[in-house]
């Protein structure tokens, strides 16, 4: 078994134990499946955690925008700190809810990792009020799980009974 999560280390999408298994979810595991095995107290964790994050970078902000004020560095630039940040925030947000419901496009992401990273604070919001919803990224998973559960469904139904013994067609 795996120290962090309570999964075992069987990597995901493996034949053994006689099906698809759940991807794991970072801080989550697979306790996502059937909710068990402390699900809802790692939801609690999971948003203190990123609310503390949160406020934590916050406070660095602060400590910034009093450097500014210090350097008296004018007002025009201020106000283009704190545009800059408040716009990469609100991306950077709307960028981390729709990826919990959809894959990211890969070149997409790279193209906004700068922009990301300036608005880190919108990204831990997202993962604050996600928490609130299911774990982040579970919708996304589950559907792929169900899926990927009904294909093994459907494939296993075809192999019923002995191949050599089946009646060939003339």
């Amino acid at each position: 078994m795996s120290d962090d999560s309570g999964t075992q280390d069987i990597p995901a999408g493996s034949p053994e134990g006689g099906g698809p298994r759940p991807d794991p979810i970072r801080f989550f595991g697979t306790t996502w499946v059937n909710h068990d095995n402390g699900y809802a107290l790692r939801r609690v964790g999971a948003a203190t955690g990123s609310l503390a994050a949160t406020v934590a970078s916050c406070v660095i902000l602060r400590f910034a925008y009093e450097g500014l004020q210090i350097a008296d560095t004018g007002s025009f630039v201020t106000v283009l700190v704190i545009a800059m940040f408040a716009i990469c925030s609100a991306l950077a947000f709307r960028n981390t809810w729709d990826g919990f419901g959809k894959h990211p496009d890969p070149d997409r992401q790279a193209s906004l990792r700068g922009l990301l990273a300036i608005g880190f604070v919108g990204s831990l919001l997202a993962y604050f009020f996600r928490t609130f919803i299911e774990a982040p990224g579970e919708g996304l998973r589950r559907k792929e799980y169900e899926t990927a559960l009904k294909l093994h469904e459907k494939r296993g139904a075809r192999r019923t009974g002995d191949p050599s013994k089946k009646k060939r067609r003339r």
